[in-house]
């Protein structure tokens, strides 16, 4: 994790606690982390949800890897240093959504597993539901499917870094929800998660 450089800096607490937050909103907070292979299907379930928590009236929102290295990420590239810090920056962006009783759905390949790790020690120190969600696909699957031609790119050696290619992808031991997308519906993935928010009270629709 990134040291703290800035000194003299103090936590402010205020006077509404989460607890407010999820009393207004009728939901808890929690972030679900979508890892998995590029073309896994990771942001295809991560909108799919999206769209039937709004229809249940449960506020989320999506935290998408090219969206966020088009903003707050454009200075990193994909060496492991730049990825380590990307997702250390996510995961403090997932807890802010969290602390606000937001569904944080943050879909990123996410490839090494200490990362992942930390962004979950990061929750859990907080009191936080931290969801990992294994979008398992076989890299044949992945790389037939390419939506954006990203394989066709790294097998001609025009991407370097390129997870599954040239670069590994770590699988989490011990996910809390394990999907495999090249063998499931969109809908079978949708109600194992749904399943699993209410399991833990975090939704109750």
């Amino acid at each position: 994790m990134a040291e703290q450089k800035a000194t003299n800096v103090h936590w402010h607490e205020g006077d509404i606690s989460r607890e407010h937050r999820a009393k207004l909103l009728g939901h808890k907070g929690a972030t679900l982390w979508f890892t998995g292979l590029s073309g896994s299907g990771k942001s295809t379930v991560a909108v799919e949800l999206e769209g039937v928590l709004h229809e249940m009236g449960v506020l989320s929102y999506r935290l998408d890897g090219d969206n966020i290295r088009l903003g707050i990420n454009k200075n990193l590239g994909f060496s492991a240093e730049d990825r380590t810090e990307n997702i250390r920056r996510i995961g403090e962006i997932a807890k802010l959504y969290v602390d606000t009783g937001v569904l944080a759905l943050s879909s990123f390949i996410s490839p090494y597993r200490a990362d992942r790790d930390q962004v979950r020690k990061l929750h859990e120190e907080a009191g936080m539901d931290f969801i990992e969600v294994f979008v398992d696909c076989s890299l044949e699957a992945a790389e037939s499917r390419d939506p954006k031609g990203l394989y066709k790119k790294a097998r001609a050696g025009e991407i370097k870094n390129f997870t599954g290619i040239d670069d590994p992808y770590e699988a989490p031991n011990t996910p809390e929800i394990h999907l495999r997308s090249d063998k499931m519906s969109l809908q079978e993935e949708v109600d194992i998660i749904l399943a699993e928010l209410r399991n833990r009270g975090i939704i109750s629709k």
